[in-house]
């Protein structure tokens, strides 16, 4: 047996100035559209904001339901609605953060497996690394891109 070690690269901050103003930019589209989130069952409202090749920037941000199955995560709605309004322009990069009752999380958040995998496909589907921002007022960490989130990943090669 030949044992391998997979590891992943984050990067951590402890402000978001020490990030570009590009960065700082989504970071904060990331907390406006965590405050207009659709979460009055949890309170955890999330937010995304996904920055795309062409400059532009598309926020997206949780929408919950009563039946739970049936809401969606802040991610997921930014990369699809992006994907649906320019579909022809790759992801650069998405900030991520979460807002409670007490304000902004101090640690942040990493997105769902459900969400990685579609932002994996995003990834897959333009041939561009997605670089992840996740925001906590107490630090944010960077990722250079998704592989670094979910290292062993399925594929469309294991459709085959």
């Amino acid at each position: 047996m030949e044992k391998r070690e997979i590891k992943s690269v984050l990067l951590e901050y402890k402000s978001s100035t020490e990030l570009s103003d590009v960065f700082q930019k989504l970071i904060d589209e990331a907390k406006q559209a965590a405050s207009t989130a659709y979460a009055p069952y949890s309170k955890f409202k999330v937010g995304a904001a996904v920055l795309l090749e062409n400059g532009d920037i598309v926020q997206g941000n949780n929408q919950e339901n009563a039946a739970y199955p049936s809401g969606l995560c802040a991610e997921r709605v930014a990369i699809f609605y992006a994907n649906s309004k320019y579909p022809n322009v790759a992801i650069k990069s998405i900030a991520i953060t979460a807002f409670t009752q007490d304000g902004f999380v101090k640690e942040p958040i990493p997105p769902c497996g459900s969400c990685l995998q579609v932002m994996l496909e995003s990834e897959n589907r333009y041939n561009n690394e997605i670089e992840v921002l996740l925001y906590g007022e107490d630090k944010i960490i960077t990722a250079k891109n998704i592989s670094q989130f979910l290292p062993v990943n399925f594929n469309k090669e294991m459709l085959k």
